[in-house]
């Protein structure tokens, strides 16, 4: 066998592991909202309080994130990845056995801490073991299997819980990360901290552990995913809600147009490994991306049309935020100093689930106030504002290459 064939092999590999665990970590962003029907009755509480749950784990992860990169940049993303899948089995099991509202709030902070490790661990693992030929196409597949993850936790616990109750679809949802830590454990040479490509992004870290923090890029891609996870926090929470009341549609047709939005999203993400791979101006994709999403968002928020539209419009958003996707990790990687990739990540992802945390209060808001069109209003609001910063985030990398030329 050629030494060609074993790199596209080893890469295979550690992309598709990476991939299965990204997917896991998605799956435990739902595993509260999905048990929703179950526990609001079984433990007395209001919408308010179950929020607090979902609130509480992004927090937990968003900080945790941050601090996580440190962490993987110190003693490697295997340690580091398997400790978090470690940590979410646990927390299903806690979740479990919670007798009151305190311990599924323990819970959450445990599934926020395994949560938080995924973006640096996984992103440090496809920089340093993927070739840079296939590197888009390891940011398309890892962002496809979270999309994956997303749409299988509801369909996963709803059913089981539907039969069993919520405590069994939990210890159920506990041998997934178990299962798949066995996995990685069996394949843990491929995942090894020495690297066999170091393909990282521009300048060499000078100044000491924290000296990545003084690059404006940094800050702007932090921006960039809190604007678009405050926009993804409106599709998740209220999308669907929204179009029954502009739309008048069936709650199924609007559940419909949401598992649209997701499918579509995974095979923009797929188009965009492609184009992300043989494209050098990153940011130019991703902002011509969003403005098509913003537009759609616009159309939908005008609520105009006919009702059949609401389908088809979310697949189309779906699909242009997909295509944006791998650009928008390859962006990253671009504005990172070799040597800080987790810390950089760490920090950037800190602001995906700041946003995440964010979205659901503030279109929430606006549902309460009795306005369903400014949640698409306000998704194409952030969507557009983060045009802004991925173009700011292009301009600044590319500078700081010309400069270090």
């Amino acid at each position: 066998m050629s030494s060609d064939d074993n790199t596209v092999r080893q890469d295979a590999r550690v992309i598709g592991l990476v991939g299965i665990a990204h997917g896991t970590s998605h799956f435990y962003h739902l595993i509260l909202a999905a048990l929703i029907p179950w526990l609001k009755p079984a433990f007395n509480l209001s919408y308010t309080e179950l929020g607090m749950l979902m609130t509480v784990f992004f927090v937990i992860s968003g900080a945790g994130q941050a601090m996580a990169g440190f962490v993987v940049d110190r003693v490697g993303a295997r340690a580091v990845l398997f400790f978090g899948m470690a940590m979410l089995g646990v927390s299903a099991l806690v979740l479990s056995g919670a007798g009151s509202y305190g311990a599924l709030l323990a819970g959450a902070v445990l599934a926020g801490v395994g949560n938080s490790i995924f973006h640096p661990a996984d992103y440090t693992l496809l920089n340093q073991r993927v070739s840079r030929a296939r590197l888009a196409h390891g940011f398309s597949v890892h962002g496809i299997s979270g999309n994956i993850g997303w749409a299988a936790a509801p369909l996963f616990l709803t059913s089981i819980a539907a039969v069993q109750g919520w405590r069994s679809a939990l210890l159920w949802a506990a041998l997934i990360p178990f299962s798949v830590l066995f996995l990685l454990w069996l394949n843990s040479q491929a995942l090894r901290p020495d690297p066999i490509v170091r393909h990282g992004g521009g300048a060499v870290e000078q100044g000491g552990t924290l000296a990545f923090l003084r690059l404006p890029s940094v800050w702007m891609c932090f921006a960039f995913f809190l604007l678009t996870a405050v926009a993804l926090g409106g599709i998740q929470s209220f999308a669907s809600i929204s179009l029954q009341s502009l739309y008048g549609i069936s709650r199924e047709l609007a559940t419909s147009s949401y598992t649209a939005y997701m499918l579509a999203s995974a095979g923009g993400m797929l188009l965009g490994g492609f184009l992300g791979a043989g494209a050098k101006k990153h940011d130019r994709t991703v902002a011509v991306a969003f403005a098509a999403a913003a537009l759609l968002a616009l159309v939908l928020a005008a609520g105009a049309g006919p009702s059949w539209m609401a389908l088809p419009l979310m697949g189309m958003i779906g699909f242009c935020s997909g295509i944006a996707g791998p650009s928008r990790d390859l962006m990253i990687r671009a504005a990172a100093p070799k040597g800080a990739t987790g810390r950089v990540y760490g920090v950037v992802y800190s602001g995906l689930d700041s946003g995440l945390a964010i979205g659901p209060l503030l279109f929430g808001a606006a549902m309460d106030a009795g306005h369903p069109s400014w949640v698409f209003a306000g998704i194409a609001f952030f969507q557009a504002l983060a045009i802004a910063t991925a173009v700011g985030v292009g301009g600044s990398t590319r500078s700081a290459q010309l400069r270090t030329a």
